[in-house]
């Protein structure tokens, strides 16, 4: 019996339909359809619990401050002719400054090396006198009272000379102080007074202002309650003193997130406490060869003062925090994720220092926690920061180029 073509395709459709529902009916077909049947565990980052001794860092704000600061003043009066610096720059100590007019002051000077001259004249005269006439009093030749007088006179001539030597030194000194120098070394600012600005009078007149940024100090205050919680817990022994203790290193974090290469030494904490805010003022030195740290700037400091032992640093997004308090998620070796309460401490470079709640080897979770469903298995895997796998992809690229330019082996 010939088949129409219209019964030919009614038949194939029908074979069809058959062989999807067999399938669908199947055994196979039910765990392949099945929510989650057959499916591999979701892969999430985890962190392996590694306990030891990690560093307590307190990070406090701080403002710079330069190391020596001089003021740079008229001693002399008078009229400034000249300045002698570029505002800005680095001086030595002694380096001039600025010129004062100076004849006034070279005026005195040689009047008062005139008068010196007076002086030490009159006293050649009396000593002849008093010489001449010591001979002639044993003799009887002059009375005594005459030779008493001449010794007086010589005398009396001797103290003129040693003043006018006093006021010849005070002249130099003054027409020394004409020329304004540096009382230290550092880096000088802009210039208070310009040239013919009258100077000196009634009081010494600010010329310009020298601070030495090289080391500078960085200033910055603790609450007494940490400091005493702090000093409590290392004498409990629940906390290690850090080494180095007296001397203790600190790091400077400028405005805009950076830290600066150079570490600072702690120099002491202030005896008393200051009583309008309850703080303590703590002082570091931090060397600042490129003078990069200027006086003046808002900066953070870290300051590592004890350790904690058998405690572990965990990425914050690991730890979820709660009223009820903090937990983080710990993978079994069966790859079943629960909850565990833990206790952390400060923070430190984004991480949360756990005190207590975790064993050695446990596994924490700390990425893909919207992949978790209740009861499912997860796989773990070691987890990476971002920026790690960022820089190993950029890596990558520059790998296999170079590899791909190296001359094949014969």
């Amino acid at each position: 019996m010939t088949l129409s073509r219209a019964s030919r395709l009614r038949l194939l459709l029908a074979v069809l339909s058959a062989g999807v529902l067999s399938a669908a009916c199947s055994p196979s077909g039910q765990a392949q359809n099945a929510p989650g049947g057959g499916m591999p565990p979701p892969e999430v980052g985890v962190v392996t619990v590694t306990p030891g001794d990690v560093g307590l860092i307190t990070e406090l704000p701080g403002r710079l401050e330069a190391s020596r600061v001089a003021q740079v003043r008229a001693r002399a009066a008078g009229i400034v002719q000249q300045r002698l610096f570029r505002e800005g720059s680095d001086v030595r100590a002694g380096q001039p400054l600025f010129k004062i007019d100076p004849a006034p002051y070279a005026a005195q000077q040689a009047s008062a090396q005139a008068t010196l001259a007076r002086a030490e004249a009159n006293l050649v005269q009396a000593s002849a006198l008093a010489e001449r006439y010591k001979p002639l009093v044993a003799a009887n030749a002059v009375s005594k009272q005459d030779y008493a007088n001449a010794v007086s006179a010589e005398q009396q001539a001797r103290a003129e000379v040693a003043a006018a030597k006093a006021a010849v030194q005070t002249a130099s000194i003054n027409l020394n102080y004409a020329t304004v120098t540096a009382p230290i070394s550092g880096r000088i600012g802009r210039a208070l007074v310009t040239e013919g600005a009258l100077v000196g009078q009634g009081e010494a007149t600010q010329l310009a202002l020298i601070q030495q940024i090289n080391p500078m100090y960085v200033n910055f205050t603790q609450s007494a309650s940490e400091v005493l919680g702090l000093r409590r817990a290392l004498n409990e022994g629940r906390l290690k003193r850090a080494p180095g203790q007296d001397g203790a290193l600190v790091r400077v974090m400028l405005e805009d997130g950076s830290e600066f290469p150079q570490p600072g030494r702690l120099l002491f904490s202030d005896l008393s406490v200051d009583p309008t805010s309850g703080q303590i003022t703590l002082r570091a030195e931090v060397p600042n060869p490129n003078g990069l740290l200027l006086p003046g700037l808002y900066v953070r400091v870290r300051l590592e003062q004890a350790k904690v032992g058998n405690a572990v640093l965990l990425p914050q997004q690991a730890v979820t925090r709660s009223p009820q308090g903090d937990s983080v998620m710990v993978v079994d070796p069966q790859g079943q994720v629960s909850p565990r309460n833990v206790k952390i401490g400060n923070q430190q470079d984004g991480k949360w220092v756990i005190l207590d709640g975790l064993k050695a080897g446990e596994t924490v979770m700390v990425d893909g926690f919207q992949k978790l469903h209740p009861g499912a298995p997860v796989k773990p895997v070691p987890w990476s920061p971002p920026g790690a796998a960022a820089a190993k992809a950029a890596s990558a690229p520059a790998s296999a180029t170079a590899s791909a330019s190296a001359p094949a082996k014969p």
